[in-house]
């Protein structure tokens, strides 16, 4: 059963970073599991707050890794998370990608930002897929997707610009 824990090194403390990544296997699937840190400014929580819907995007690949030849893509997965403020109930509404579709009701904006910041075992692909003794690679990217402001309101909203955010790749080796 392979299990790989990695923790991505530091950077800078404003920029956002995919850390606590784990890769491991249920009885059928490969899995993944990591959060994003450091991608809620606070000009970002109050675009939330005023019924800016705002989605991240993860994207999850999986390789398989062939010395002297080009690598052989197993997966290449594309999740949402998406977070909307109902001003009227005073409360904030998540779509999780491994929530099903359905939409999560949550008060509090620190538990709405763990929430959208973590991705839960994340079904990569089937164990049946991979073989035994062979190299892979899972690349794990994280990006706020661009703000869709209706009419001309992005020239009046141009500062929204400015928390879009996208993190490096990061990288994990692993044996099967």
């Amino acid at each position: 059963m392979p299990f790989v824990f990695f923790m991505a090194g530091t950077g800078w403390a404003e920029d956002a970073r995919i850390t606590d990544i784990v890769v491991t296997n249920s009885s059928e699937d490969l899995l993944v599991y990591f959060t994003v840190t450091d991608c809620f400014k606070e000009d970002m929580k109050k675009a939330i707050d005023n019924g800016v819907s705002t989605v991240f995007t993860f994207l999850i690949r999986l390789d398989e890794v062939r010395d002297f030849w080009w690598d052989n893509e197993i997966a290449d997965l594309r999740i949402s998370h998406e977070i909307r403020y109902d001003n009227l109930k005073n409360i904030y509404l998540l779509k999780l990608a491994s929530g099903d579709g359905k939409e999560l009701y949550v008060k509090d904006f620190d538990k709405a930002r763990k929430l959208m910041s973590e991705v839960v075992g994340c079904r990569v692909t089937s164990l049946k897929n991979l073989q035994k003794g062979v190299r892979y690679q899972i690349g794990l990217k994280a990006e706020l997707d661009k703000i869709r402001l209706p009419f001309y309101f992005h020239y009046v909203f141009f500062f929204l610009s400015l928390w879009d955010f996208e993190t490096d790749w990061y990288i994990v080796d692993f044996k099967y």
